[in-house]
């Protein structure tokens, strides 16, 4: 069963949508104690890192993904989910959950005048993925060069760059699949991204 944690951060409604589209059974809750016994985690998110872990600490997910993780549990960080995995972020000078190393930085922070260079801030639109590091399961079947939907001002930073299984070109280099270990990460809004993007839901559901 896949559980979906629900922490007040939005972007629910849309995941919901493409796994009822593609058959999938899940559970969807604001509570730990619903999402137990679930095989997988689907861990969504739009908005403001600060606000977002203080929604974790506060519905008590911070510690339940943090043990999840370390027993092995498969999860999925989307959109702002693929970032506070990491362990801070440059948004709101905000510690993070830490299950992977790395940082979350602005877009200006990395590349400064990139916004006056054509590229506005924050990425909103269509932009196309370069696998990396021998990709990841979750790419399966996905086209080369196909296209998904991005809506972000702040850059995941990993530590480690071979957890980079996918990246996109906005003026630098956008990491947008992630992958380390059971931890996987999508900066793009897979569940928005038509065919392409189903898949990896899929994928991931069903590995």
């Amino acid at each position: 069963m896949i559980g979906i944690v629900d922490y007040n951060a939005g972007n629910i409604t849309s995941v919901e949508r493409a796994l009822k589209s593609l058959g999938i059974d899940f559970v969807l809750s604001k509570k730990t104690e619903d999402l137990e016994n679930c095989d997988k985690l689907i861990f969504p998110g739009v908005g403001d890192a600060a606000y977002a872990m203080t929604q974790l600490k506060e519905t008590g997910f911070e510690e339940f993904l943090k043990r999840k993780c370390k027993d092995g549990v498969p999860l999925l960080g989307i959109c702002l989910g693929s970032q506070i995995i990491f362990d801070w972020s440059e948004e709101g000078d905000t510690p993070c959950l830490g299950l992977v190393k790395g940082k979350i930085r602005y877009f200006e922070s990395i590349k400064a005048g990139l916004s006056h260079e054509g590229f506005k801030i924050p990425q909103i639109g269509w932009n196309n993925l370069n696998v990396k590091h021998g990709g990841s399961a979750i790419l399966d079947g996905v086209k080369e060069g196909a296209d998904f939907y991005f809506v972000h001002s702040y850059v995941i930073c990993p530590e480690d760059e071979n957890v980079i299984k996918a990246s996109a070109d906005y003026g630098i280099e956008v990491p947008a699949v992630i992958q380390c270990g059971t931890i996987y990460a999508c900066q793009f809004h897979p569940e928005k991204s038509g065919e392409e993007g189903l898949k990896i839901l899929k994928n991931f559901c069903e590995m």
